[in-house]
């Protein structure tokens, strides 16, 4: 090596030395908030700050301002620490005994002389609040003198954060009302914001001091070290509880519940439909809960095999038939009497079945031709057919007198009517109709519903006709199977039709009084086919609203939340659900995820990379991180995979 590059790279090698030692300098001289800062904040706005990193986001700092004169353990803050993004700090500094002595012993002196005073006024109500205000501060004096008790300071701080400022004025208020509920005053940190800010970073620095008394017992109030048990004293175990590892008892009908529905929501894979079959089979077994499936996919007829009971498969090819104009009486419970009574409520079946006829005339393309006249010529129509038999209000107009077989008179139910004389009805009244606006609209009918008319060879007929048969009382498990219909519109429609008929069959027949009435659950999987079928939707949150009462849980198995997040007709399915279970989560849906259930960072990071089986499962106001693992016997007729299938069908 020649000198002069020997010299080269000793300069290169003295540059990099000092280079070094100037970056030491530099770290030395900087403090921890220098280290741990964001790339810039923007402290000027005297309500907000602005931190400016890879996305632009918005902080608003509180304090806790007032507190309420008694509260429990762990409700007082409970609501602040769940409350989606947010950061809380408390800072907590112990009272010396002889200060605590010196200020209760000034207090005491303080209430005893407006007691006095308040007692010369002869204001009795004021002398009376005070004289128990001065005996509790005794109280806490004499605890305190004998080492029971301590006093403490302690400044609650917390940091809001949103993507806009839109955002932020909304969680503020929000934030505001929730906390008021256990009676906290919450303020904003006006003008204080960055102190606020940097009260809530990891620097051990109050420089808010807006601090509130608390004696020991108060004081551990104000700890979040709790474990979030969800469950109840009775029912199935549904899995484990990941954070204690305590099993997690469930029971759908729980009193505590304010109603028994429940909503699943997980992608592709996740576990759906395994959780499903696991709630059903142990339910059946353990509890004597009856369930019934609206099977989109075709995997619920193992179960209904393994548990004893009936599995219905709706196809082109087959011979079921439902008869969406079957009608049923219903016992409702006297709201004089108390007592039960059976009823015929016409006028609400008419409803419903105008409702699926509106959705079939609609088809695939949901044409806008349909309209109003549309809607009350069917109804009209479907009214008629009713009143052409002689059904009325009546209960006994459900039945025809007929002689058995010794001669004595009987009760033979009259056959309904179909979708085959609905139609024969309206070709009738098209030739007779004399108005010109209802002209269009007979046409309409009669073009489009042809499809579903036995007569003609519809190839959607298997809806028209007499039900082939009849939802057996006592089973286990029945499963309506329509994964063999055409998924665009005619598995959707089918969904409607069969929910009305469910209804009609199978939760009517439920007596009013719950002491009476079986425990049921209806599932309806895939439920966001149904989503872009107005009447279809109404339907389903009527059945959601209504279900509770007739002792049913209307369970909603979907894999697209987002569908519910932007149909608003949808959501009194979601806010009638008491029970609410999310499995793994696609990055697309997990935005409307957390913001429609405040679900906060960590829980919305876990539901995106958690593990098939693990879920967030929210029943009432509680959560908890949910491992579900069916065992091995379960294994048979739960697994949906189908390479794992074929391997063990192979194996034997």
């Amino acid at each position: 090596m020649s000198k002069k590059n020997k010299l080269r790279n000793q300069e290169e090698e003295q540059q990099r030395q000092l280079k070094d030692r100037e970056e030491v300098e530099i770290l030395q001289r900087k403090t921890v908030k220098d280290l741990i800062a964001p790339s810039g904040i923007d402290a000027s706005n005297i309500d907000h700050m602005e931190i400016i990193s890879n996305a632009k986001r918005y902080a608003r700092s509180f304090f806790v301002s007032t507190l309420p004169r008694m509260c429990s353990f762990p409700d007082i803050f409970r609501d602040m620490y769940l409350f989606g993004d947010i950061n809380t700090s408390i800072y907590i500094n112990p009272i010396p005994e002889a200060r605590s002595q010196s200020e209760l012993n000034r207090v005491i002196n303080e209430l005893e002389t407006e007691r006095i005073v308040a007692a010369d006024r002869g204001n009795i109500n004021r002398e009376s609040n005070l004289t128990q205000k001065r005996l509790e501060a005794e109280q806490l004096r004499d605890e305190i003198a004998a080492g029971y008790n301590k006093l403490f300071e302690a400044t609650v701080v917390s940091t809001l954060f949103a993507y806009s400022l839109e955002e932020l004025d909304k969680f503020t208020k929000l934030l505001s009302t929730e906390m008021s509920k256990t009676l906290v005053g919450i303020k904003s940190a006006w003008a204080m914001q960055e102190e606020g800010f940097q009260s809530n970073l990891p620097l051990m620095q109050n420089k808010i001091n807006k601090s509130h008394t608390f004696d020991r017992r108060s004081m551990g109030t104000v700890f979040p070290f709790t474990t979030s048990e969800v469950g109840h004293p009775t029912g199935i175990p549904l899995g484990f509880n990941k954070q204690t590892g305590v099993p997690i008892l469930f029971d759908n009908f729980h009193n505590s519940l304010t109603n028994y529905n429940m909503v699943i929501f997980a992608k592709s894979g996740a576990g759906k439909s395994v959780t499903m079959k696991t709630l059903i089979s142990r339910s059946s077994v353990l509890m004597g809960i009856e369930s019934l499936a609206l099977d989109a996919e075709g995997e619920y007829s193992i179960v209904a095999e393994s548990l004893g009971g009936i599995n219905v498969v709706l196809s082109p090819n087959s011979k079921t038939v439902i008869n969406l104009f079957d009608l049923e009486l219903e016992t409702v419970k006297d709201e004089i009497t108390g007592k039960d009574r059976i009823v015929l409520n016409v006028e609400n079946k008419v409803e419903d079945v105008t409702q699926a006829l509106l959705t079939m005339a609609r088809g695939s393309t949901r044409s806008t031709d349909v309209n109003e006249l549309t809607k009350q010529i069917i109804a009209e129509s479907v009214a008629e057919e009713y009143q052409a038999i002689g059904i009325t209000n009546d209960p006994s107009s459900l039945y025809e007198n007929s002689m058995d077989k010794r001669n004595i008179l009987a009760k033979d139910k009259k056959q309904m009517p179909t979708i085959g004389s609905w139609y024969k009805r309206i070709q009738k009244k098209a030739k007779d109709n004399k108005i010109a606006d209802y002209q269009f609209h007979y046409s309409y009918l009669l073009k489009v519903m042809k499809q579903y008319i036995r007569e003609y060879d519809g190839q959607m007929a298997y809806f028209d006709g007499q039900s082939t048969f009849e939802l057996l009382e006592g089973a286990p498990f029945i499963n309506l199977d329509i994964s063999q219909l055409e998924e665009r519109f005619a598995r959707p429609l089918a969904q409607q039709i069969l929910l009305s008929w469910i209804w009609e069959k199978y939760v009517k027949k439920n007596s009013e009084d719950r002491t009476k009435a079986a425990k049921k659950r209806v599932i309806v999987d895939e439920a966001w086919m149904l989503l872009p079928y107005p009447e279809a939707v109404d339907f389903l949150n009527t059945m959601a609203r209504r279900a509770r009462k007739r002792n049913v849980s209307l369970a909603i198995i979907s894999q697209r939340f987002q569908d519910f997040y932007e149909k608003p007709e949808a959501q009194a399915v979601l806010t009638s659900s008491d029970t609410k279970l999310f499995l793994a989560q696609d990055k697309s849906e997990i935005q409307y995820l957390k913001e429609v259930f405040k679900l906060s960072e960590g829980e919305a990071n876990f539901l995106v990379t958690c593990t098939k089986g693990e879920g967030l499962l929210k029943v009432g106001p509680d959560t908890a991180i949910l491992q579900i693992t069916p065992t091995a016997k379960e294994f048979e007729f739960v697994e949906t995979n189908l390479n794992i299938l074929v391997r063990k069908r192979r194996n034997g």
